[in-house]
């Protein structure tokens, strides 16, 4: 049976539910509901959109432009919140394991997206050896353009204040917004071939439909050449 992001997910909720503190946990997930309760996929990034260019600043030093990313095939960009986060660290292997090798046998490339600044974000790739590339977008450029940022409620702000660590500090924006997990295919034309979007953090895309993503673009390219 393939792996399954969502049970790695269910397995962390449970393990919060019997060893966080009840007033932190609450917060979490009302802050995570009331996400999905506003959210409006009307802002959202959608299969068939053509994007302009963008920069992205690669944790090794490398920027990285879509048209450059693109030359080589298809460009998978993976958003995710910030180094430290739990769901991320889980998140992150996990796509390391179930679709850097089948993407590559595609010819795609994948990019793992955050705001935070390049030099704090490193540290997600060294830790897990991640085989992909890992890139800040500065200020939530490309997030914002895509429709897939957020900004912490006010619970939110106060529990990160009482732990000395605001967002906009951690990830050195200076801001509270940070993008929701993200899935973006992106074909020739920087059209975008497949969009998933999850306002829950503790929801996100599983390799499977990126895989298909993928190999739908393949045999599209197959049959117009």
């Amino acid at each position: 049976m393939p792996e399954s992001l969502h049970q790695i997910f269910r397995e962390l909720h449970a393990h919060r539910e019997r060893t966080m503190d009840p007033a932190a946990l609450a917060i979490n997930i009302n802050q995570r509901a009331t996400l999905v309760r506003e959210a409006d996929p009307a802002r959202w990034v959608k299969a068939g959109d053509v994007l302009d260019d963008f920069t992205l600043h690669e944790v090794d030093g490398e920027p990285l432009t879509a048209d450059a990313l693109l030359r080589h095939g298809p460009v998978v960009l993976i958003f995710f919140r910030f180094e430290g986060c739990p769901a991320c660290n889980l998140a992150l292997p996990y796509y390391q394991r179930n679709l850097l090798g089948p993407a590559r046998a595609l010819g795609a490339t994948l990019v793992a997206v955050s705001p935070q600044l390049p030099e704090r974000l490193g540290a997600i790739k060294r830790r897990h050896e991640l085989g992909f590339l890992v890139a800040s977008d500065p200020g939530n450029a490309l997030a914002t353009r895509l429709g897939i940022t957020y900004e912490f409620d006010e619970p939110s702000k106060q529990a990160s204040l009482a732990r000395g660590a605001p967002i906009g500090e951690v990830t050195g924006t200076g801001t509270w917004e940070l993008p929701m997990p993200t899935v973006v295919v992106i074909g020739p034309g920087r059209r975008v071939a497949f969009a998933d979007v999850h306002p829950d953090w503790l929801l996100r895309t599983e390799a499977a439909p990126v895989i298909e993503a993928l190999e739908r673009l393949g045999a599209i390219s197959q049959a117009s050449a």
